[in-house]
């Protein structure tokens, strides 16, 4: 599993001129993609360090602030551009196994007690941001 975090004072999600998906307060902006090789056992290491990642303001998380996050999947996040010019996206999982760990993800954050808003799994989104900072970092588990 793979996520970039940007820090953020707003973000939101929208699908065909719907917003799906917003936080209109400082949080946490999560663009989450799913390997081939990821499974149920990744999902609370996850959940938890993007619950508990000291990257607010005054080195704060989401756990210790109530600050929302802003979760969507990225499938994009594990295209090879090693050879070529055209990305290869074989390690990114298929949906059929994607999507209920993007899912899981997000009950399990929010069974931790933290305020969720997510995209739409599968379609084409417009996500719009303002980063604070910026300070956007990687985490893979």
């Amino acid at each position: 599993m793979r996520a970039v975090v940007a820090r953020v004072t707003r973000a939101s999600v929208t699908v065909a001129d719907e917003v799906v998906g917003a936080i209109d307060e400082p949080g946490l902006l999560v663009l989450l993609g799913i390997h081939t090789g990821d499974d149920r056992a990744k999902v609370p290491v996850m959940a938890r360090k993007l619950h508990e990642l000291r990257l607010l303001r005054n080195e704060e998380s989401c756990a210790g602030t109530g600050a929302p996050l802003l979760v969507v999947s990225q499938f994009t996040l594990y295209g090879d551009t090693r050879k070529g010019r055209r990305p290869s996206w074989t390690a990114a999982a298929r949906p059929d196994l994607a999507e209920p760990l993007v899912d899981a993800v997000v009950e399990e954050l929010r069974g931790r007690g933290a305020t969720v808003a997510t995209g739409r799994f599968g379609a084409m989104m417009a996500v719009a941001s303002v980063n604070d900072g910026p300070c956007t970092v990687l985490i893979e588990v």
